[in-house]
């Protein structure tokens, strides 16, 4: 019986990593992931074009106000509103401000003027400026200091500390573990999603092209289910692992470039501002490294490394038996769709509640869901970097295998029969028959 496991395995595994399609994905997969990366990270970095913004201001109250950045320059105007508008129209400047005469209390008919919808960015900033200098007027008027109003002012920076049972003191970061968590927990999800489409495919081509008939003449249908799912679950981690570390390799030569391209920049504005440029490298390497470092050493990598391994593959197993079920339940893709849904709902669902689990990660519903194996994948992946006590994770992996196994021989009670099956219309009564069948 091993021994035709292990056949079926080698023959699944063999026969998908030869491909050109997996070759040519698994090189194309960490470039493009690469070139995501550079793509964020180029648009972050890239000066935004200056928008000219002419300003009328009637109520000669904010004339020194607004200052000029990188987003915005700005013009005083003393035409009138009619002249500017149609200058604005003919491509002179990007915006007109009209600020008419104002009520300090309650302060209405500010307008601005675009041939095109403006920025958020570009309002919310007019905004804050003539809002500071409107308070700034109310205190004045009202003869209260704005030194003593600054002078009152606080930032107070709370550090957090796990505690364990023994006493031990670690430092914890709740946005590292948050966003571990929700990355390891979308791979799987996505994981699962591509490889068990795969496998129920594979199995729909093999059912119409008779091939599985010869098969399974000599393989219990147990058996060929099990080899099945395993070996595209080894193609699945083959690949993922090769997309680490090609990924690791080019996100670092490009993450190098990146980082000295900044630093250049850096150096040169120190160099304008006259800071020492010793000083502007040692503060952009530990803003933009020992900050990340600090909070990825605030979580128990080696337990997430592991958690992520088992779930990776395990919720892959799970799933992968049920989506090749369905796929020998029916003639062909299209057909696939009255019972995808059923499947692929819970996990679904577990995306939708990771921002309920972030929020009390050690709570009934994150306890609850963390356990049940159709949505125990990803969302226990979401628990882990918060630390979970071990009798938690034990109980949810042994749950998972048992999960796991009960769902192959659900699906190779289906698989025996429906494999065989073509022409027919299958319902969910027609599975439960088929599953309820002896012999």
């Amino acid at each position: 019986m091993m021994n035709n496991i292990g056949l079926i395995i080698g023959r699944e595994y063999l026969s998908r990593v030869k491909k050109k399609s997996f070759i040519i994905m698994t090189i194309l997969g960490p470039l493009l992931f690469a070139g995501f990366i550079f793509i964020v990270g180029w648009s972050a970095t890239k000066s935004i074009d200056t928008k000219v913004i002419h300003v009328i201001d009637e109520s000669e109250v904010f004339a020194e106000v607004f200052d000029n950045s990188d987003e915005a320059s700005y013009v005083l105007s003393r035409e009138s509103l009619a002249d500017e508008k149609k200058n604005l129209t003919s491509g002179d400047f990007d915006g007109l401000l009209y600020i008419p005469t104002l009520e300090i209390d309650n302060p209405k008919g500010v307008v601005f003027y675009a041939p095109n919808n403006p920025s958020i960015n570009l309002v919310r900033s007019l905004q804050k400026q003539m809002n500071t200098e409107i308070e700034m007027i109310k205190l004045k008027r009202s003869g209260l200091d704005q030194s003593i109003l600054d002078g009152l002012k606080s930032d107070l920076d709370i550090s957090t500390i796990s505690l364990s049972d023994s006493g031990d003191e670690k430092e914890s970061s709740s946005f590292a573990a948050s966003a571990v968590g929700y990355v390891g927990g979308f791979l799987i999800y996505m994981f699962i999603f591509i490889y068990g489409a795969m496998c129920m495919r594979g199995v729909v081509e093999e059912k119409t092209s008779r091939i599985i008939e010869v098969v399974i003449s000599s393989v219990k249908p147990f058996n060929l289910m099990l080899g099945k799912v395993i070996g595209i679950a080894g193609v699945g981690l083959t690949q993922f692992l090769l997309w680490v570390l090609l990924t690791a390799g080019v996100t670092a030569a490009g993450g190098s470039i990146m980082t000295m391209t900044m630093m250049q920049s850096q150096q040169q504005q120190a160099e304008e501002m006259g800071i020492p440029q010793d000083e502007t490298m040692q503060e952009v390497q530990s803003t933009a490294f020992d900050d990340v470092l600090g909070a990825l050493e605030s979580v128990d990598m080696g337990m997430v490394i592991i958690a992520f391994l088992f779930f990776f593959t395990s919720g892959y197993l799970f799933y992968g038996a049920l989506f090749a079920a369905v796929g020998s339940a029916v003639d062909s893709d299209a057909d696939t769709q009255q019972f995808m849904f059923p499947i692929i709902m819970p996990l679904i669902l577990s995306i939708v509640l990771l921002s309920a689990v972030i929020q009390d990660p050690d709570g009934t519903l994150a306890f609850w869901l963390s356990m049940i194996p159709f949505t125990s994948p990803v969302i226990m992946m979401m628990r882990v970097p918060f630390g979970v006590e071990v009798w938690e994770l034990a109980l949810s992996m042994v749950l998972m295998v048992l999960g796991f196994l009960f769902t192959i021989w659900i699906a190779s009670r289906i698989y025996r029969v429906g494999i065989l099956m073509h022409g027919s219309k299958v319902n969910y009564k027609t599975l439960g028959k088929w599953i309820m069948m002896k012999g």
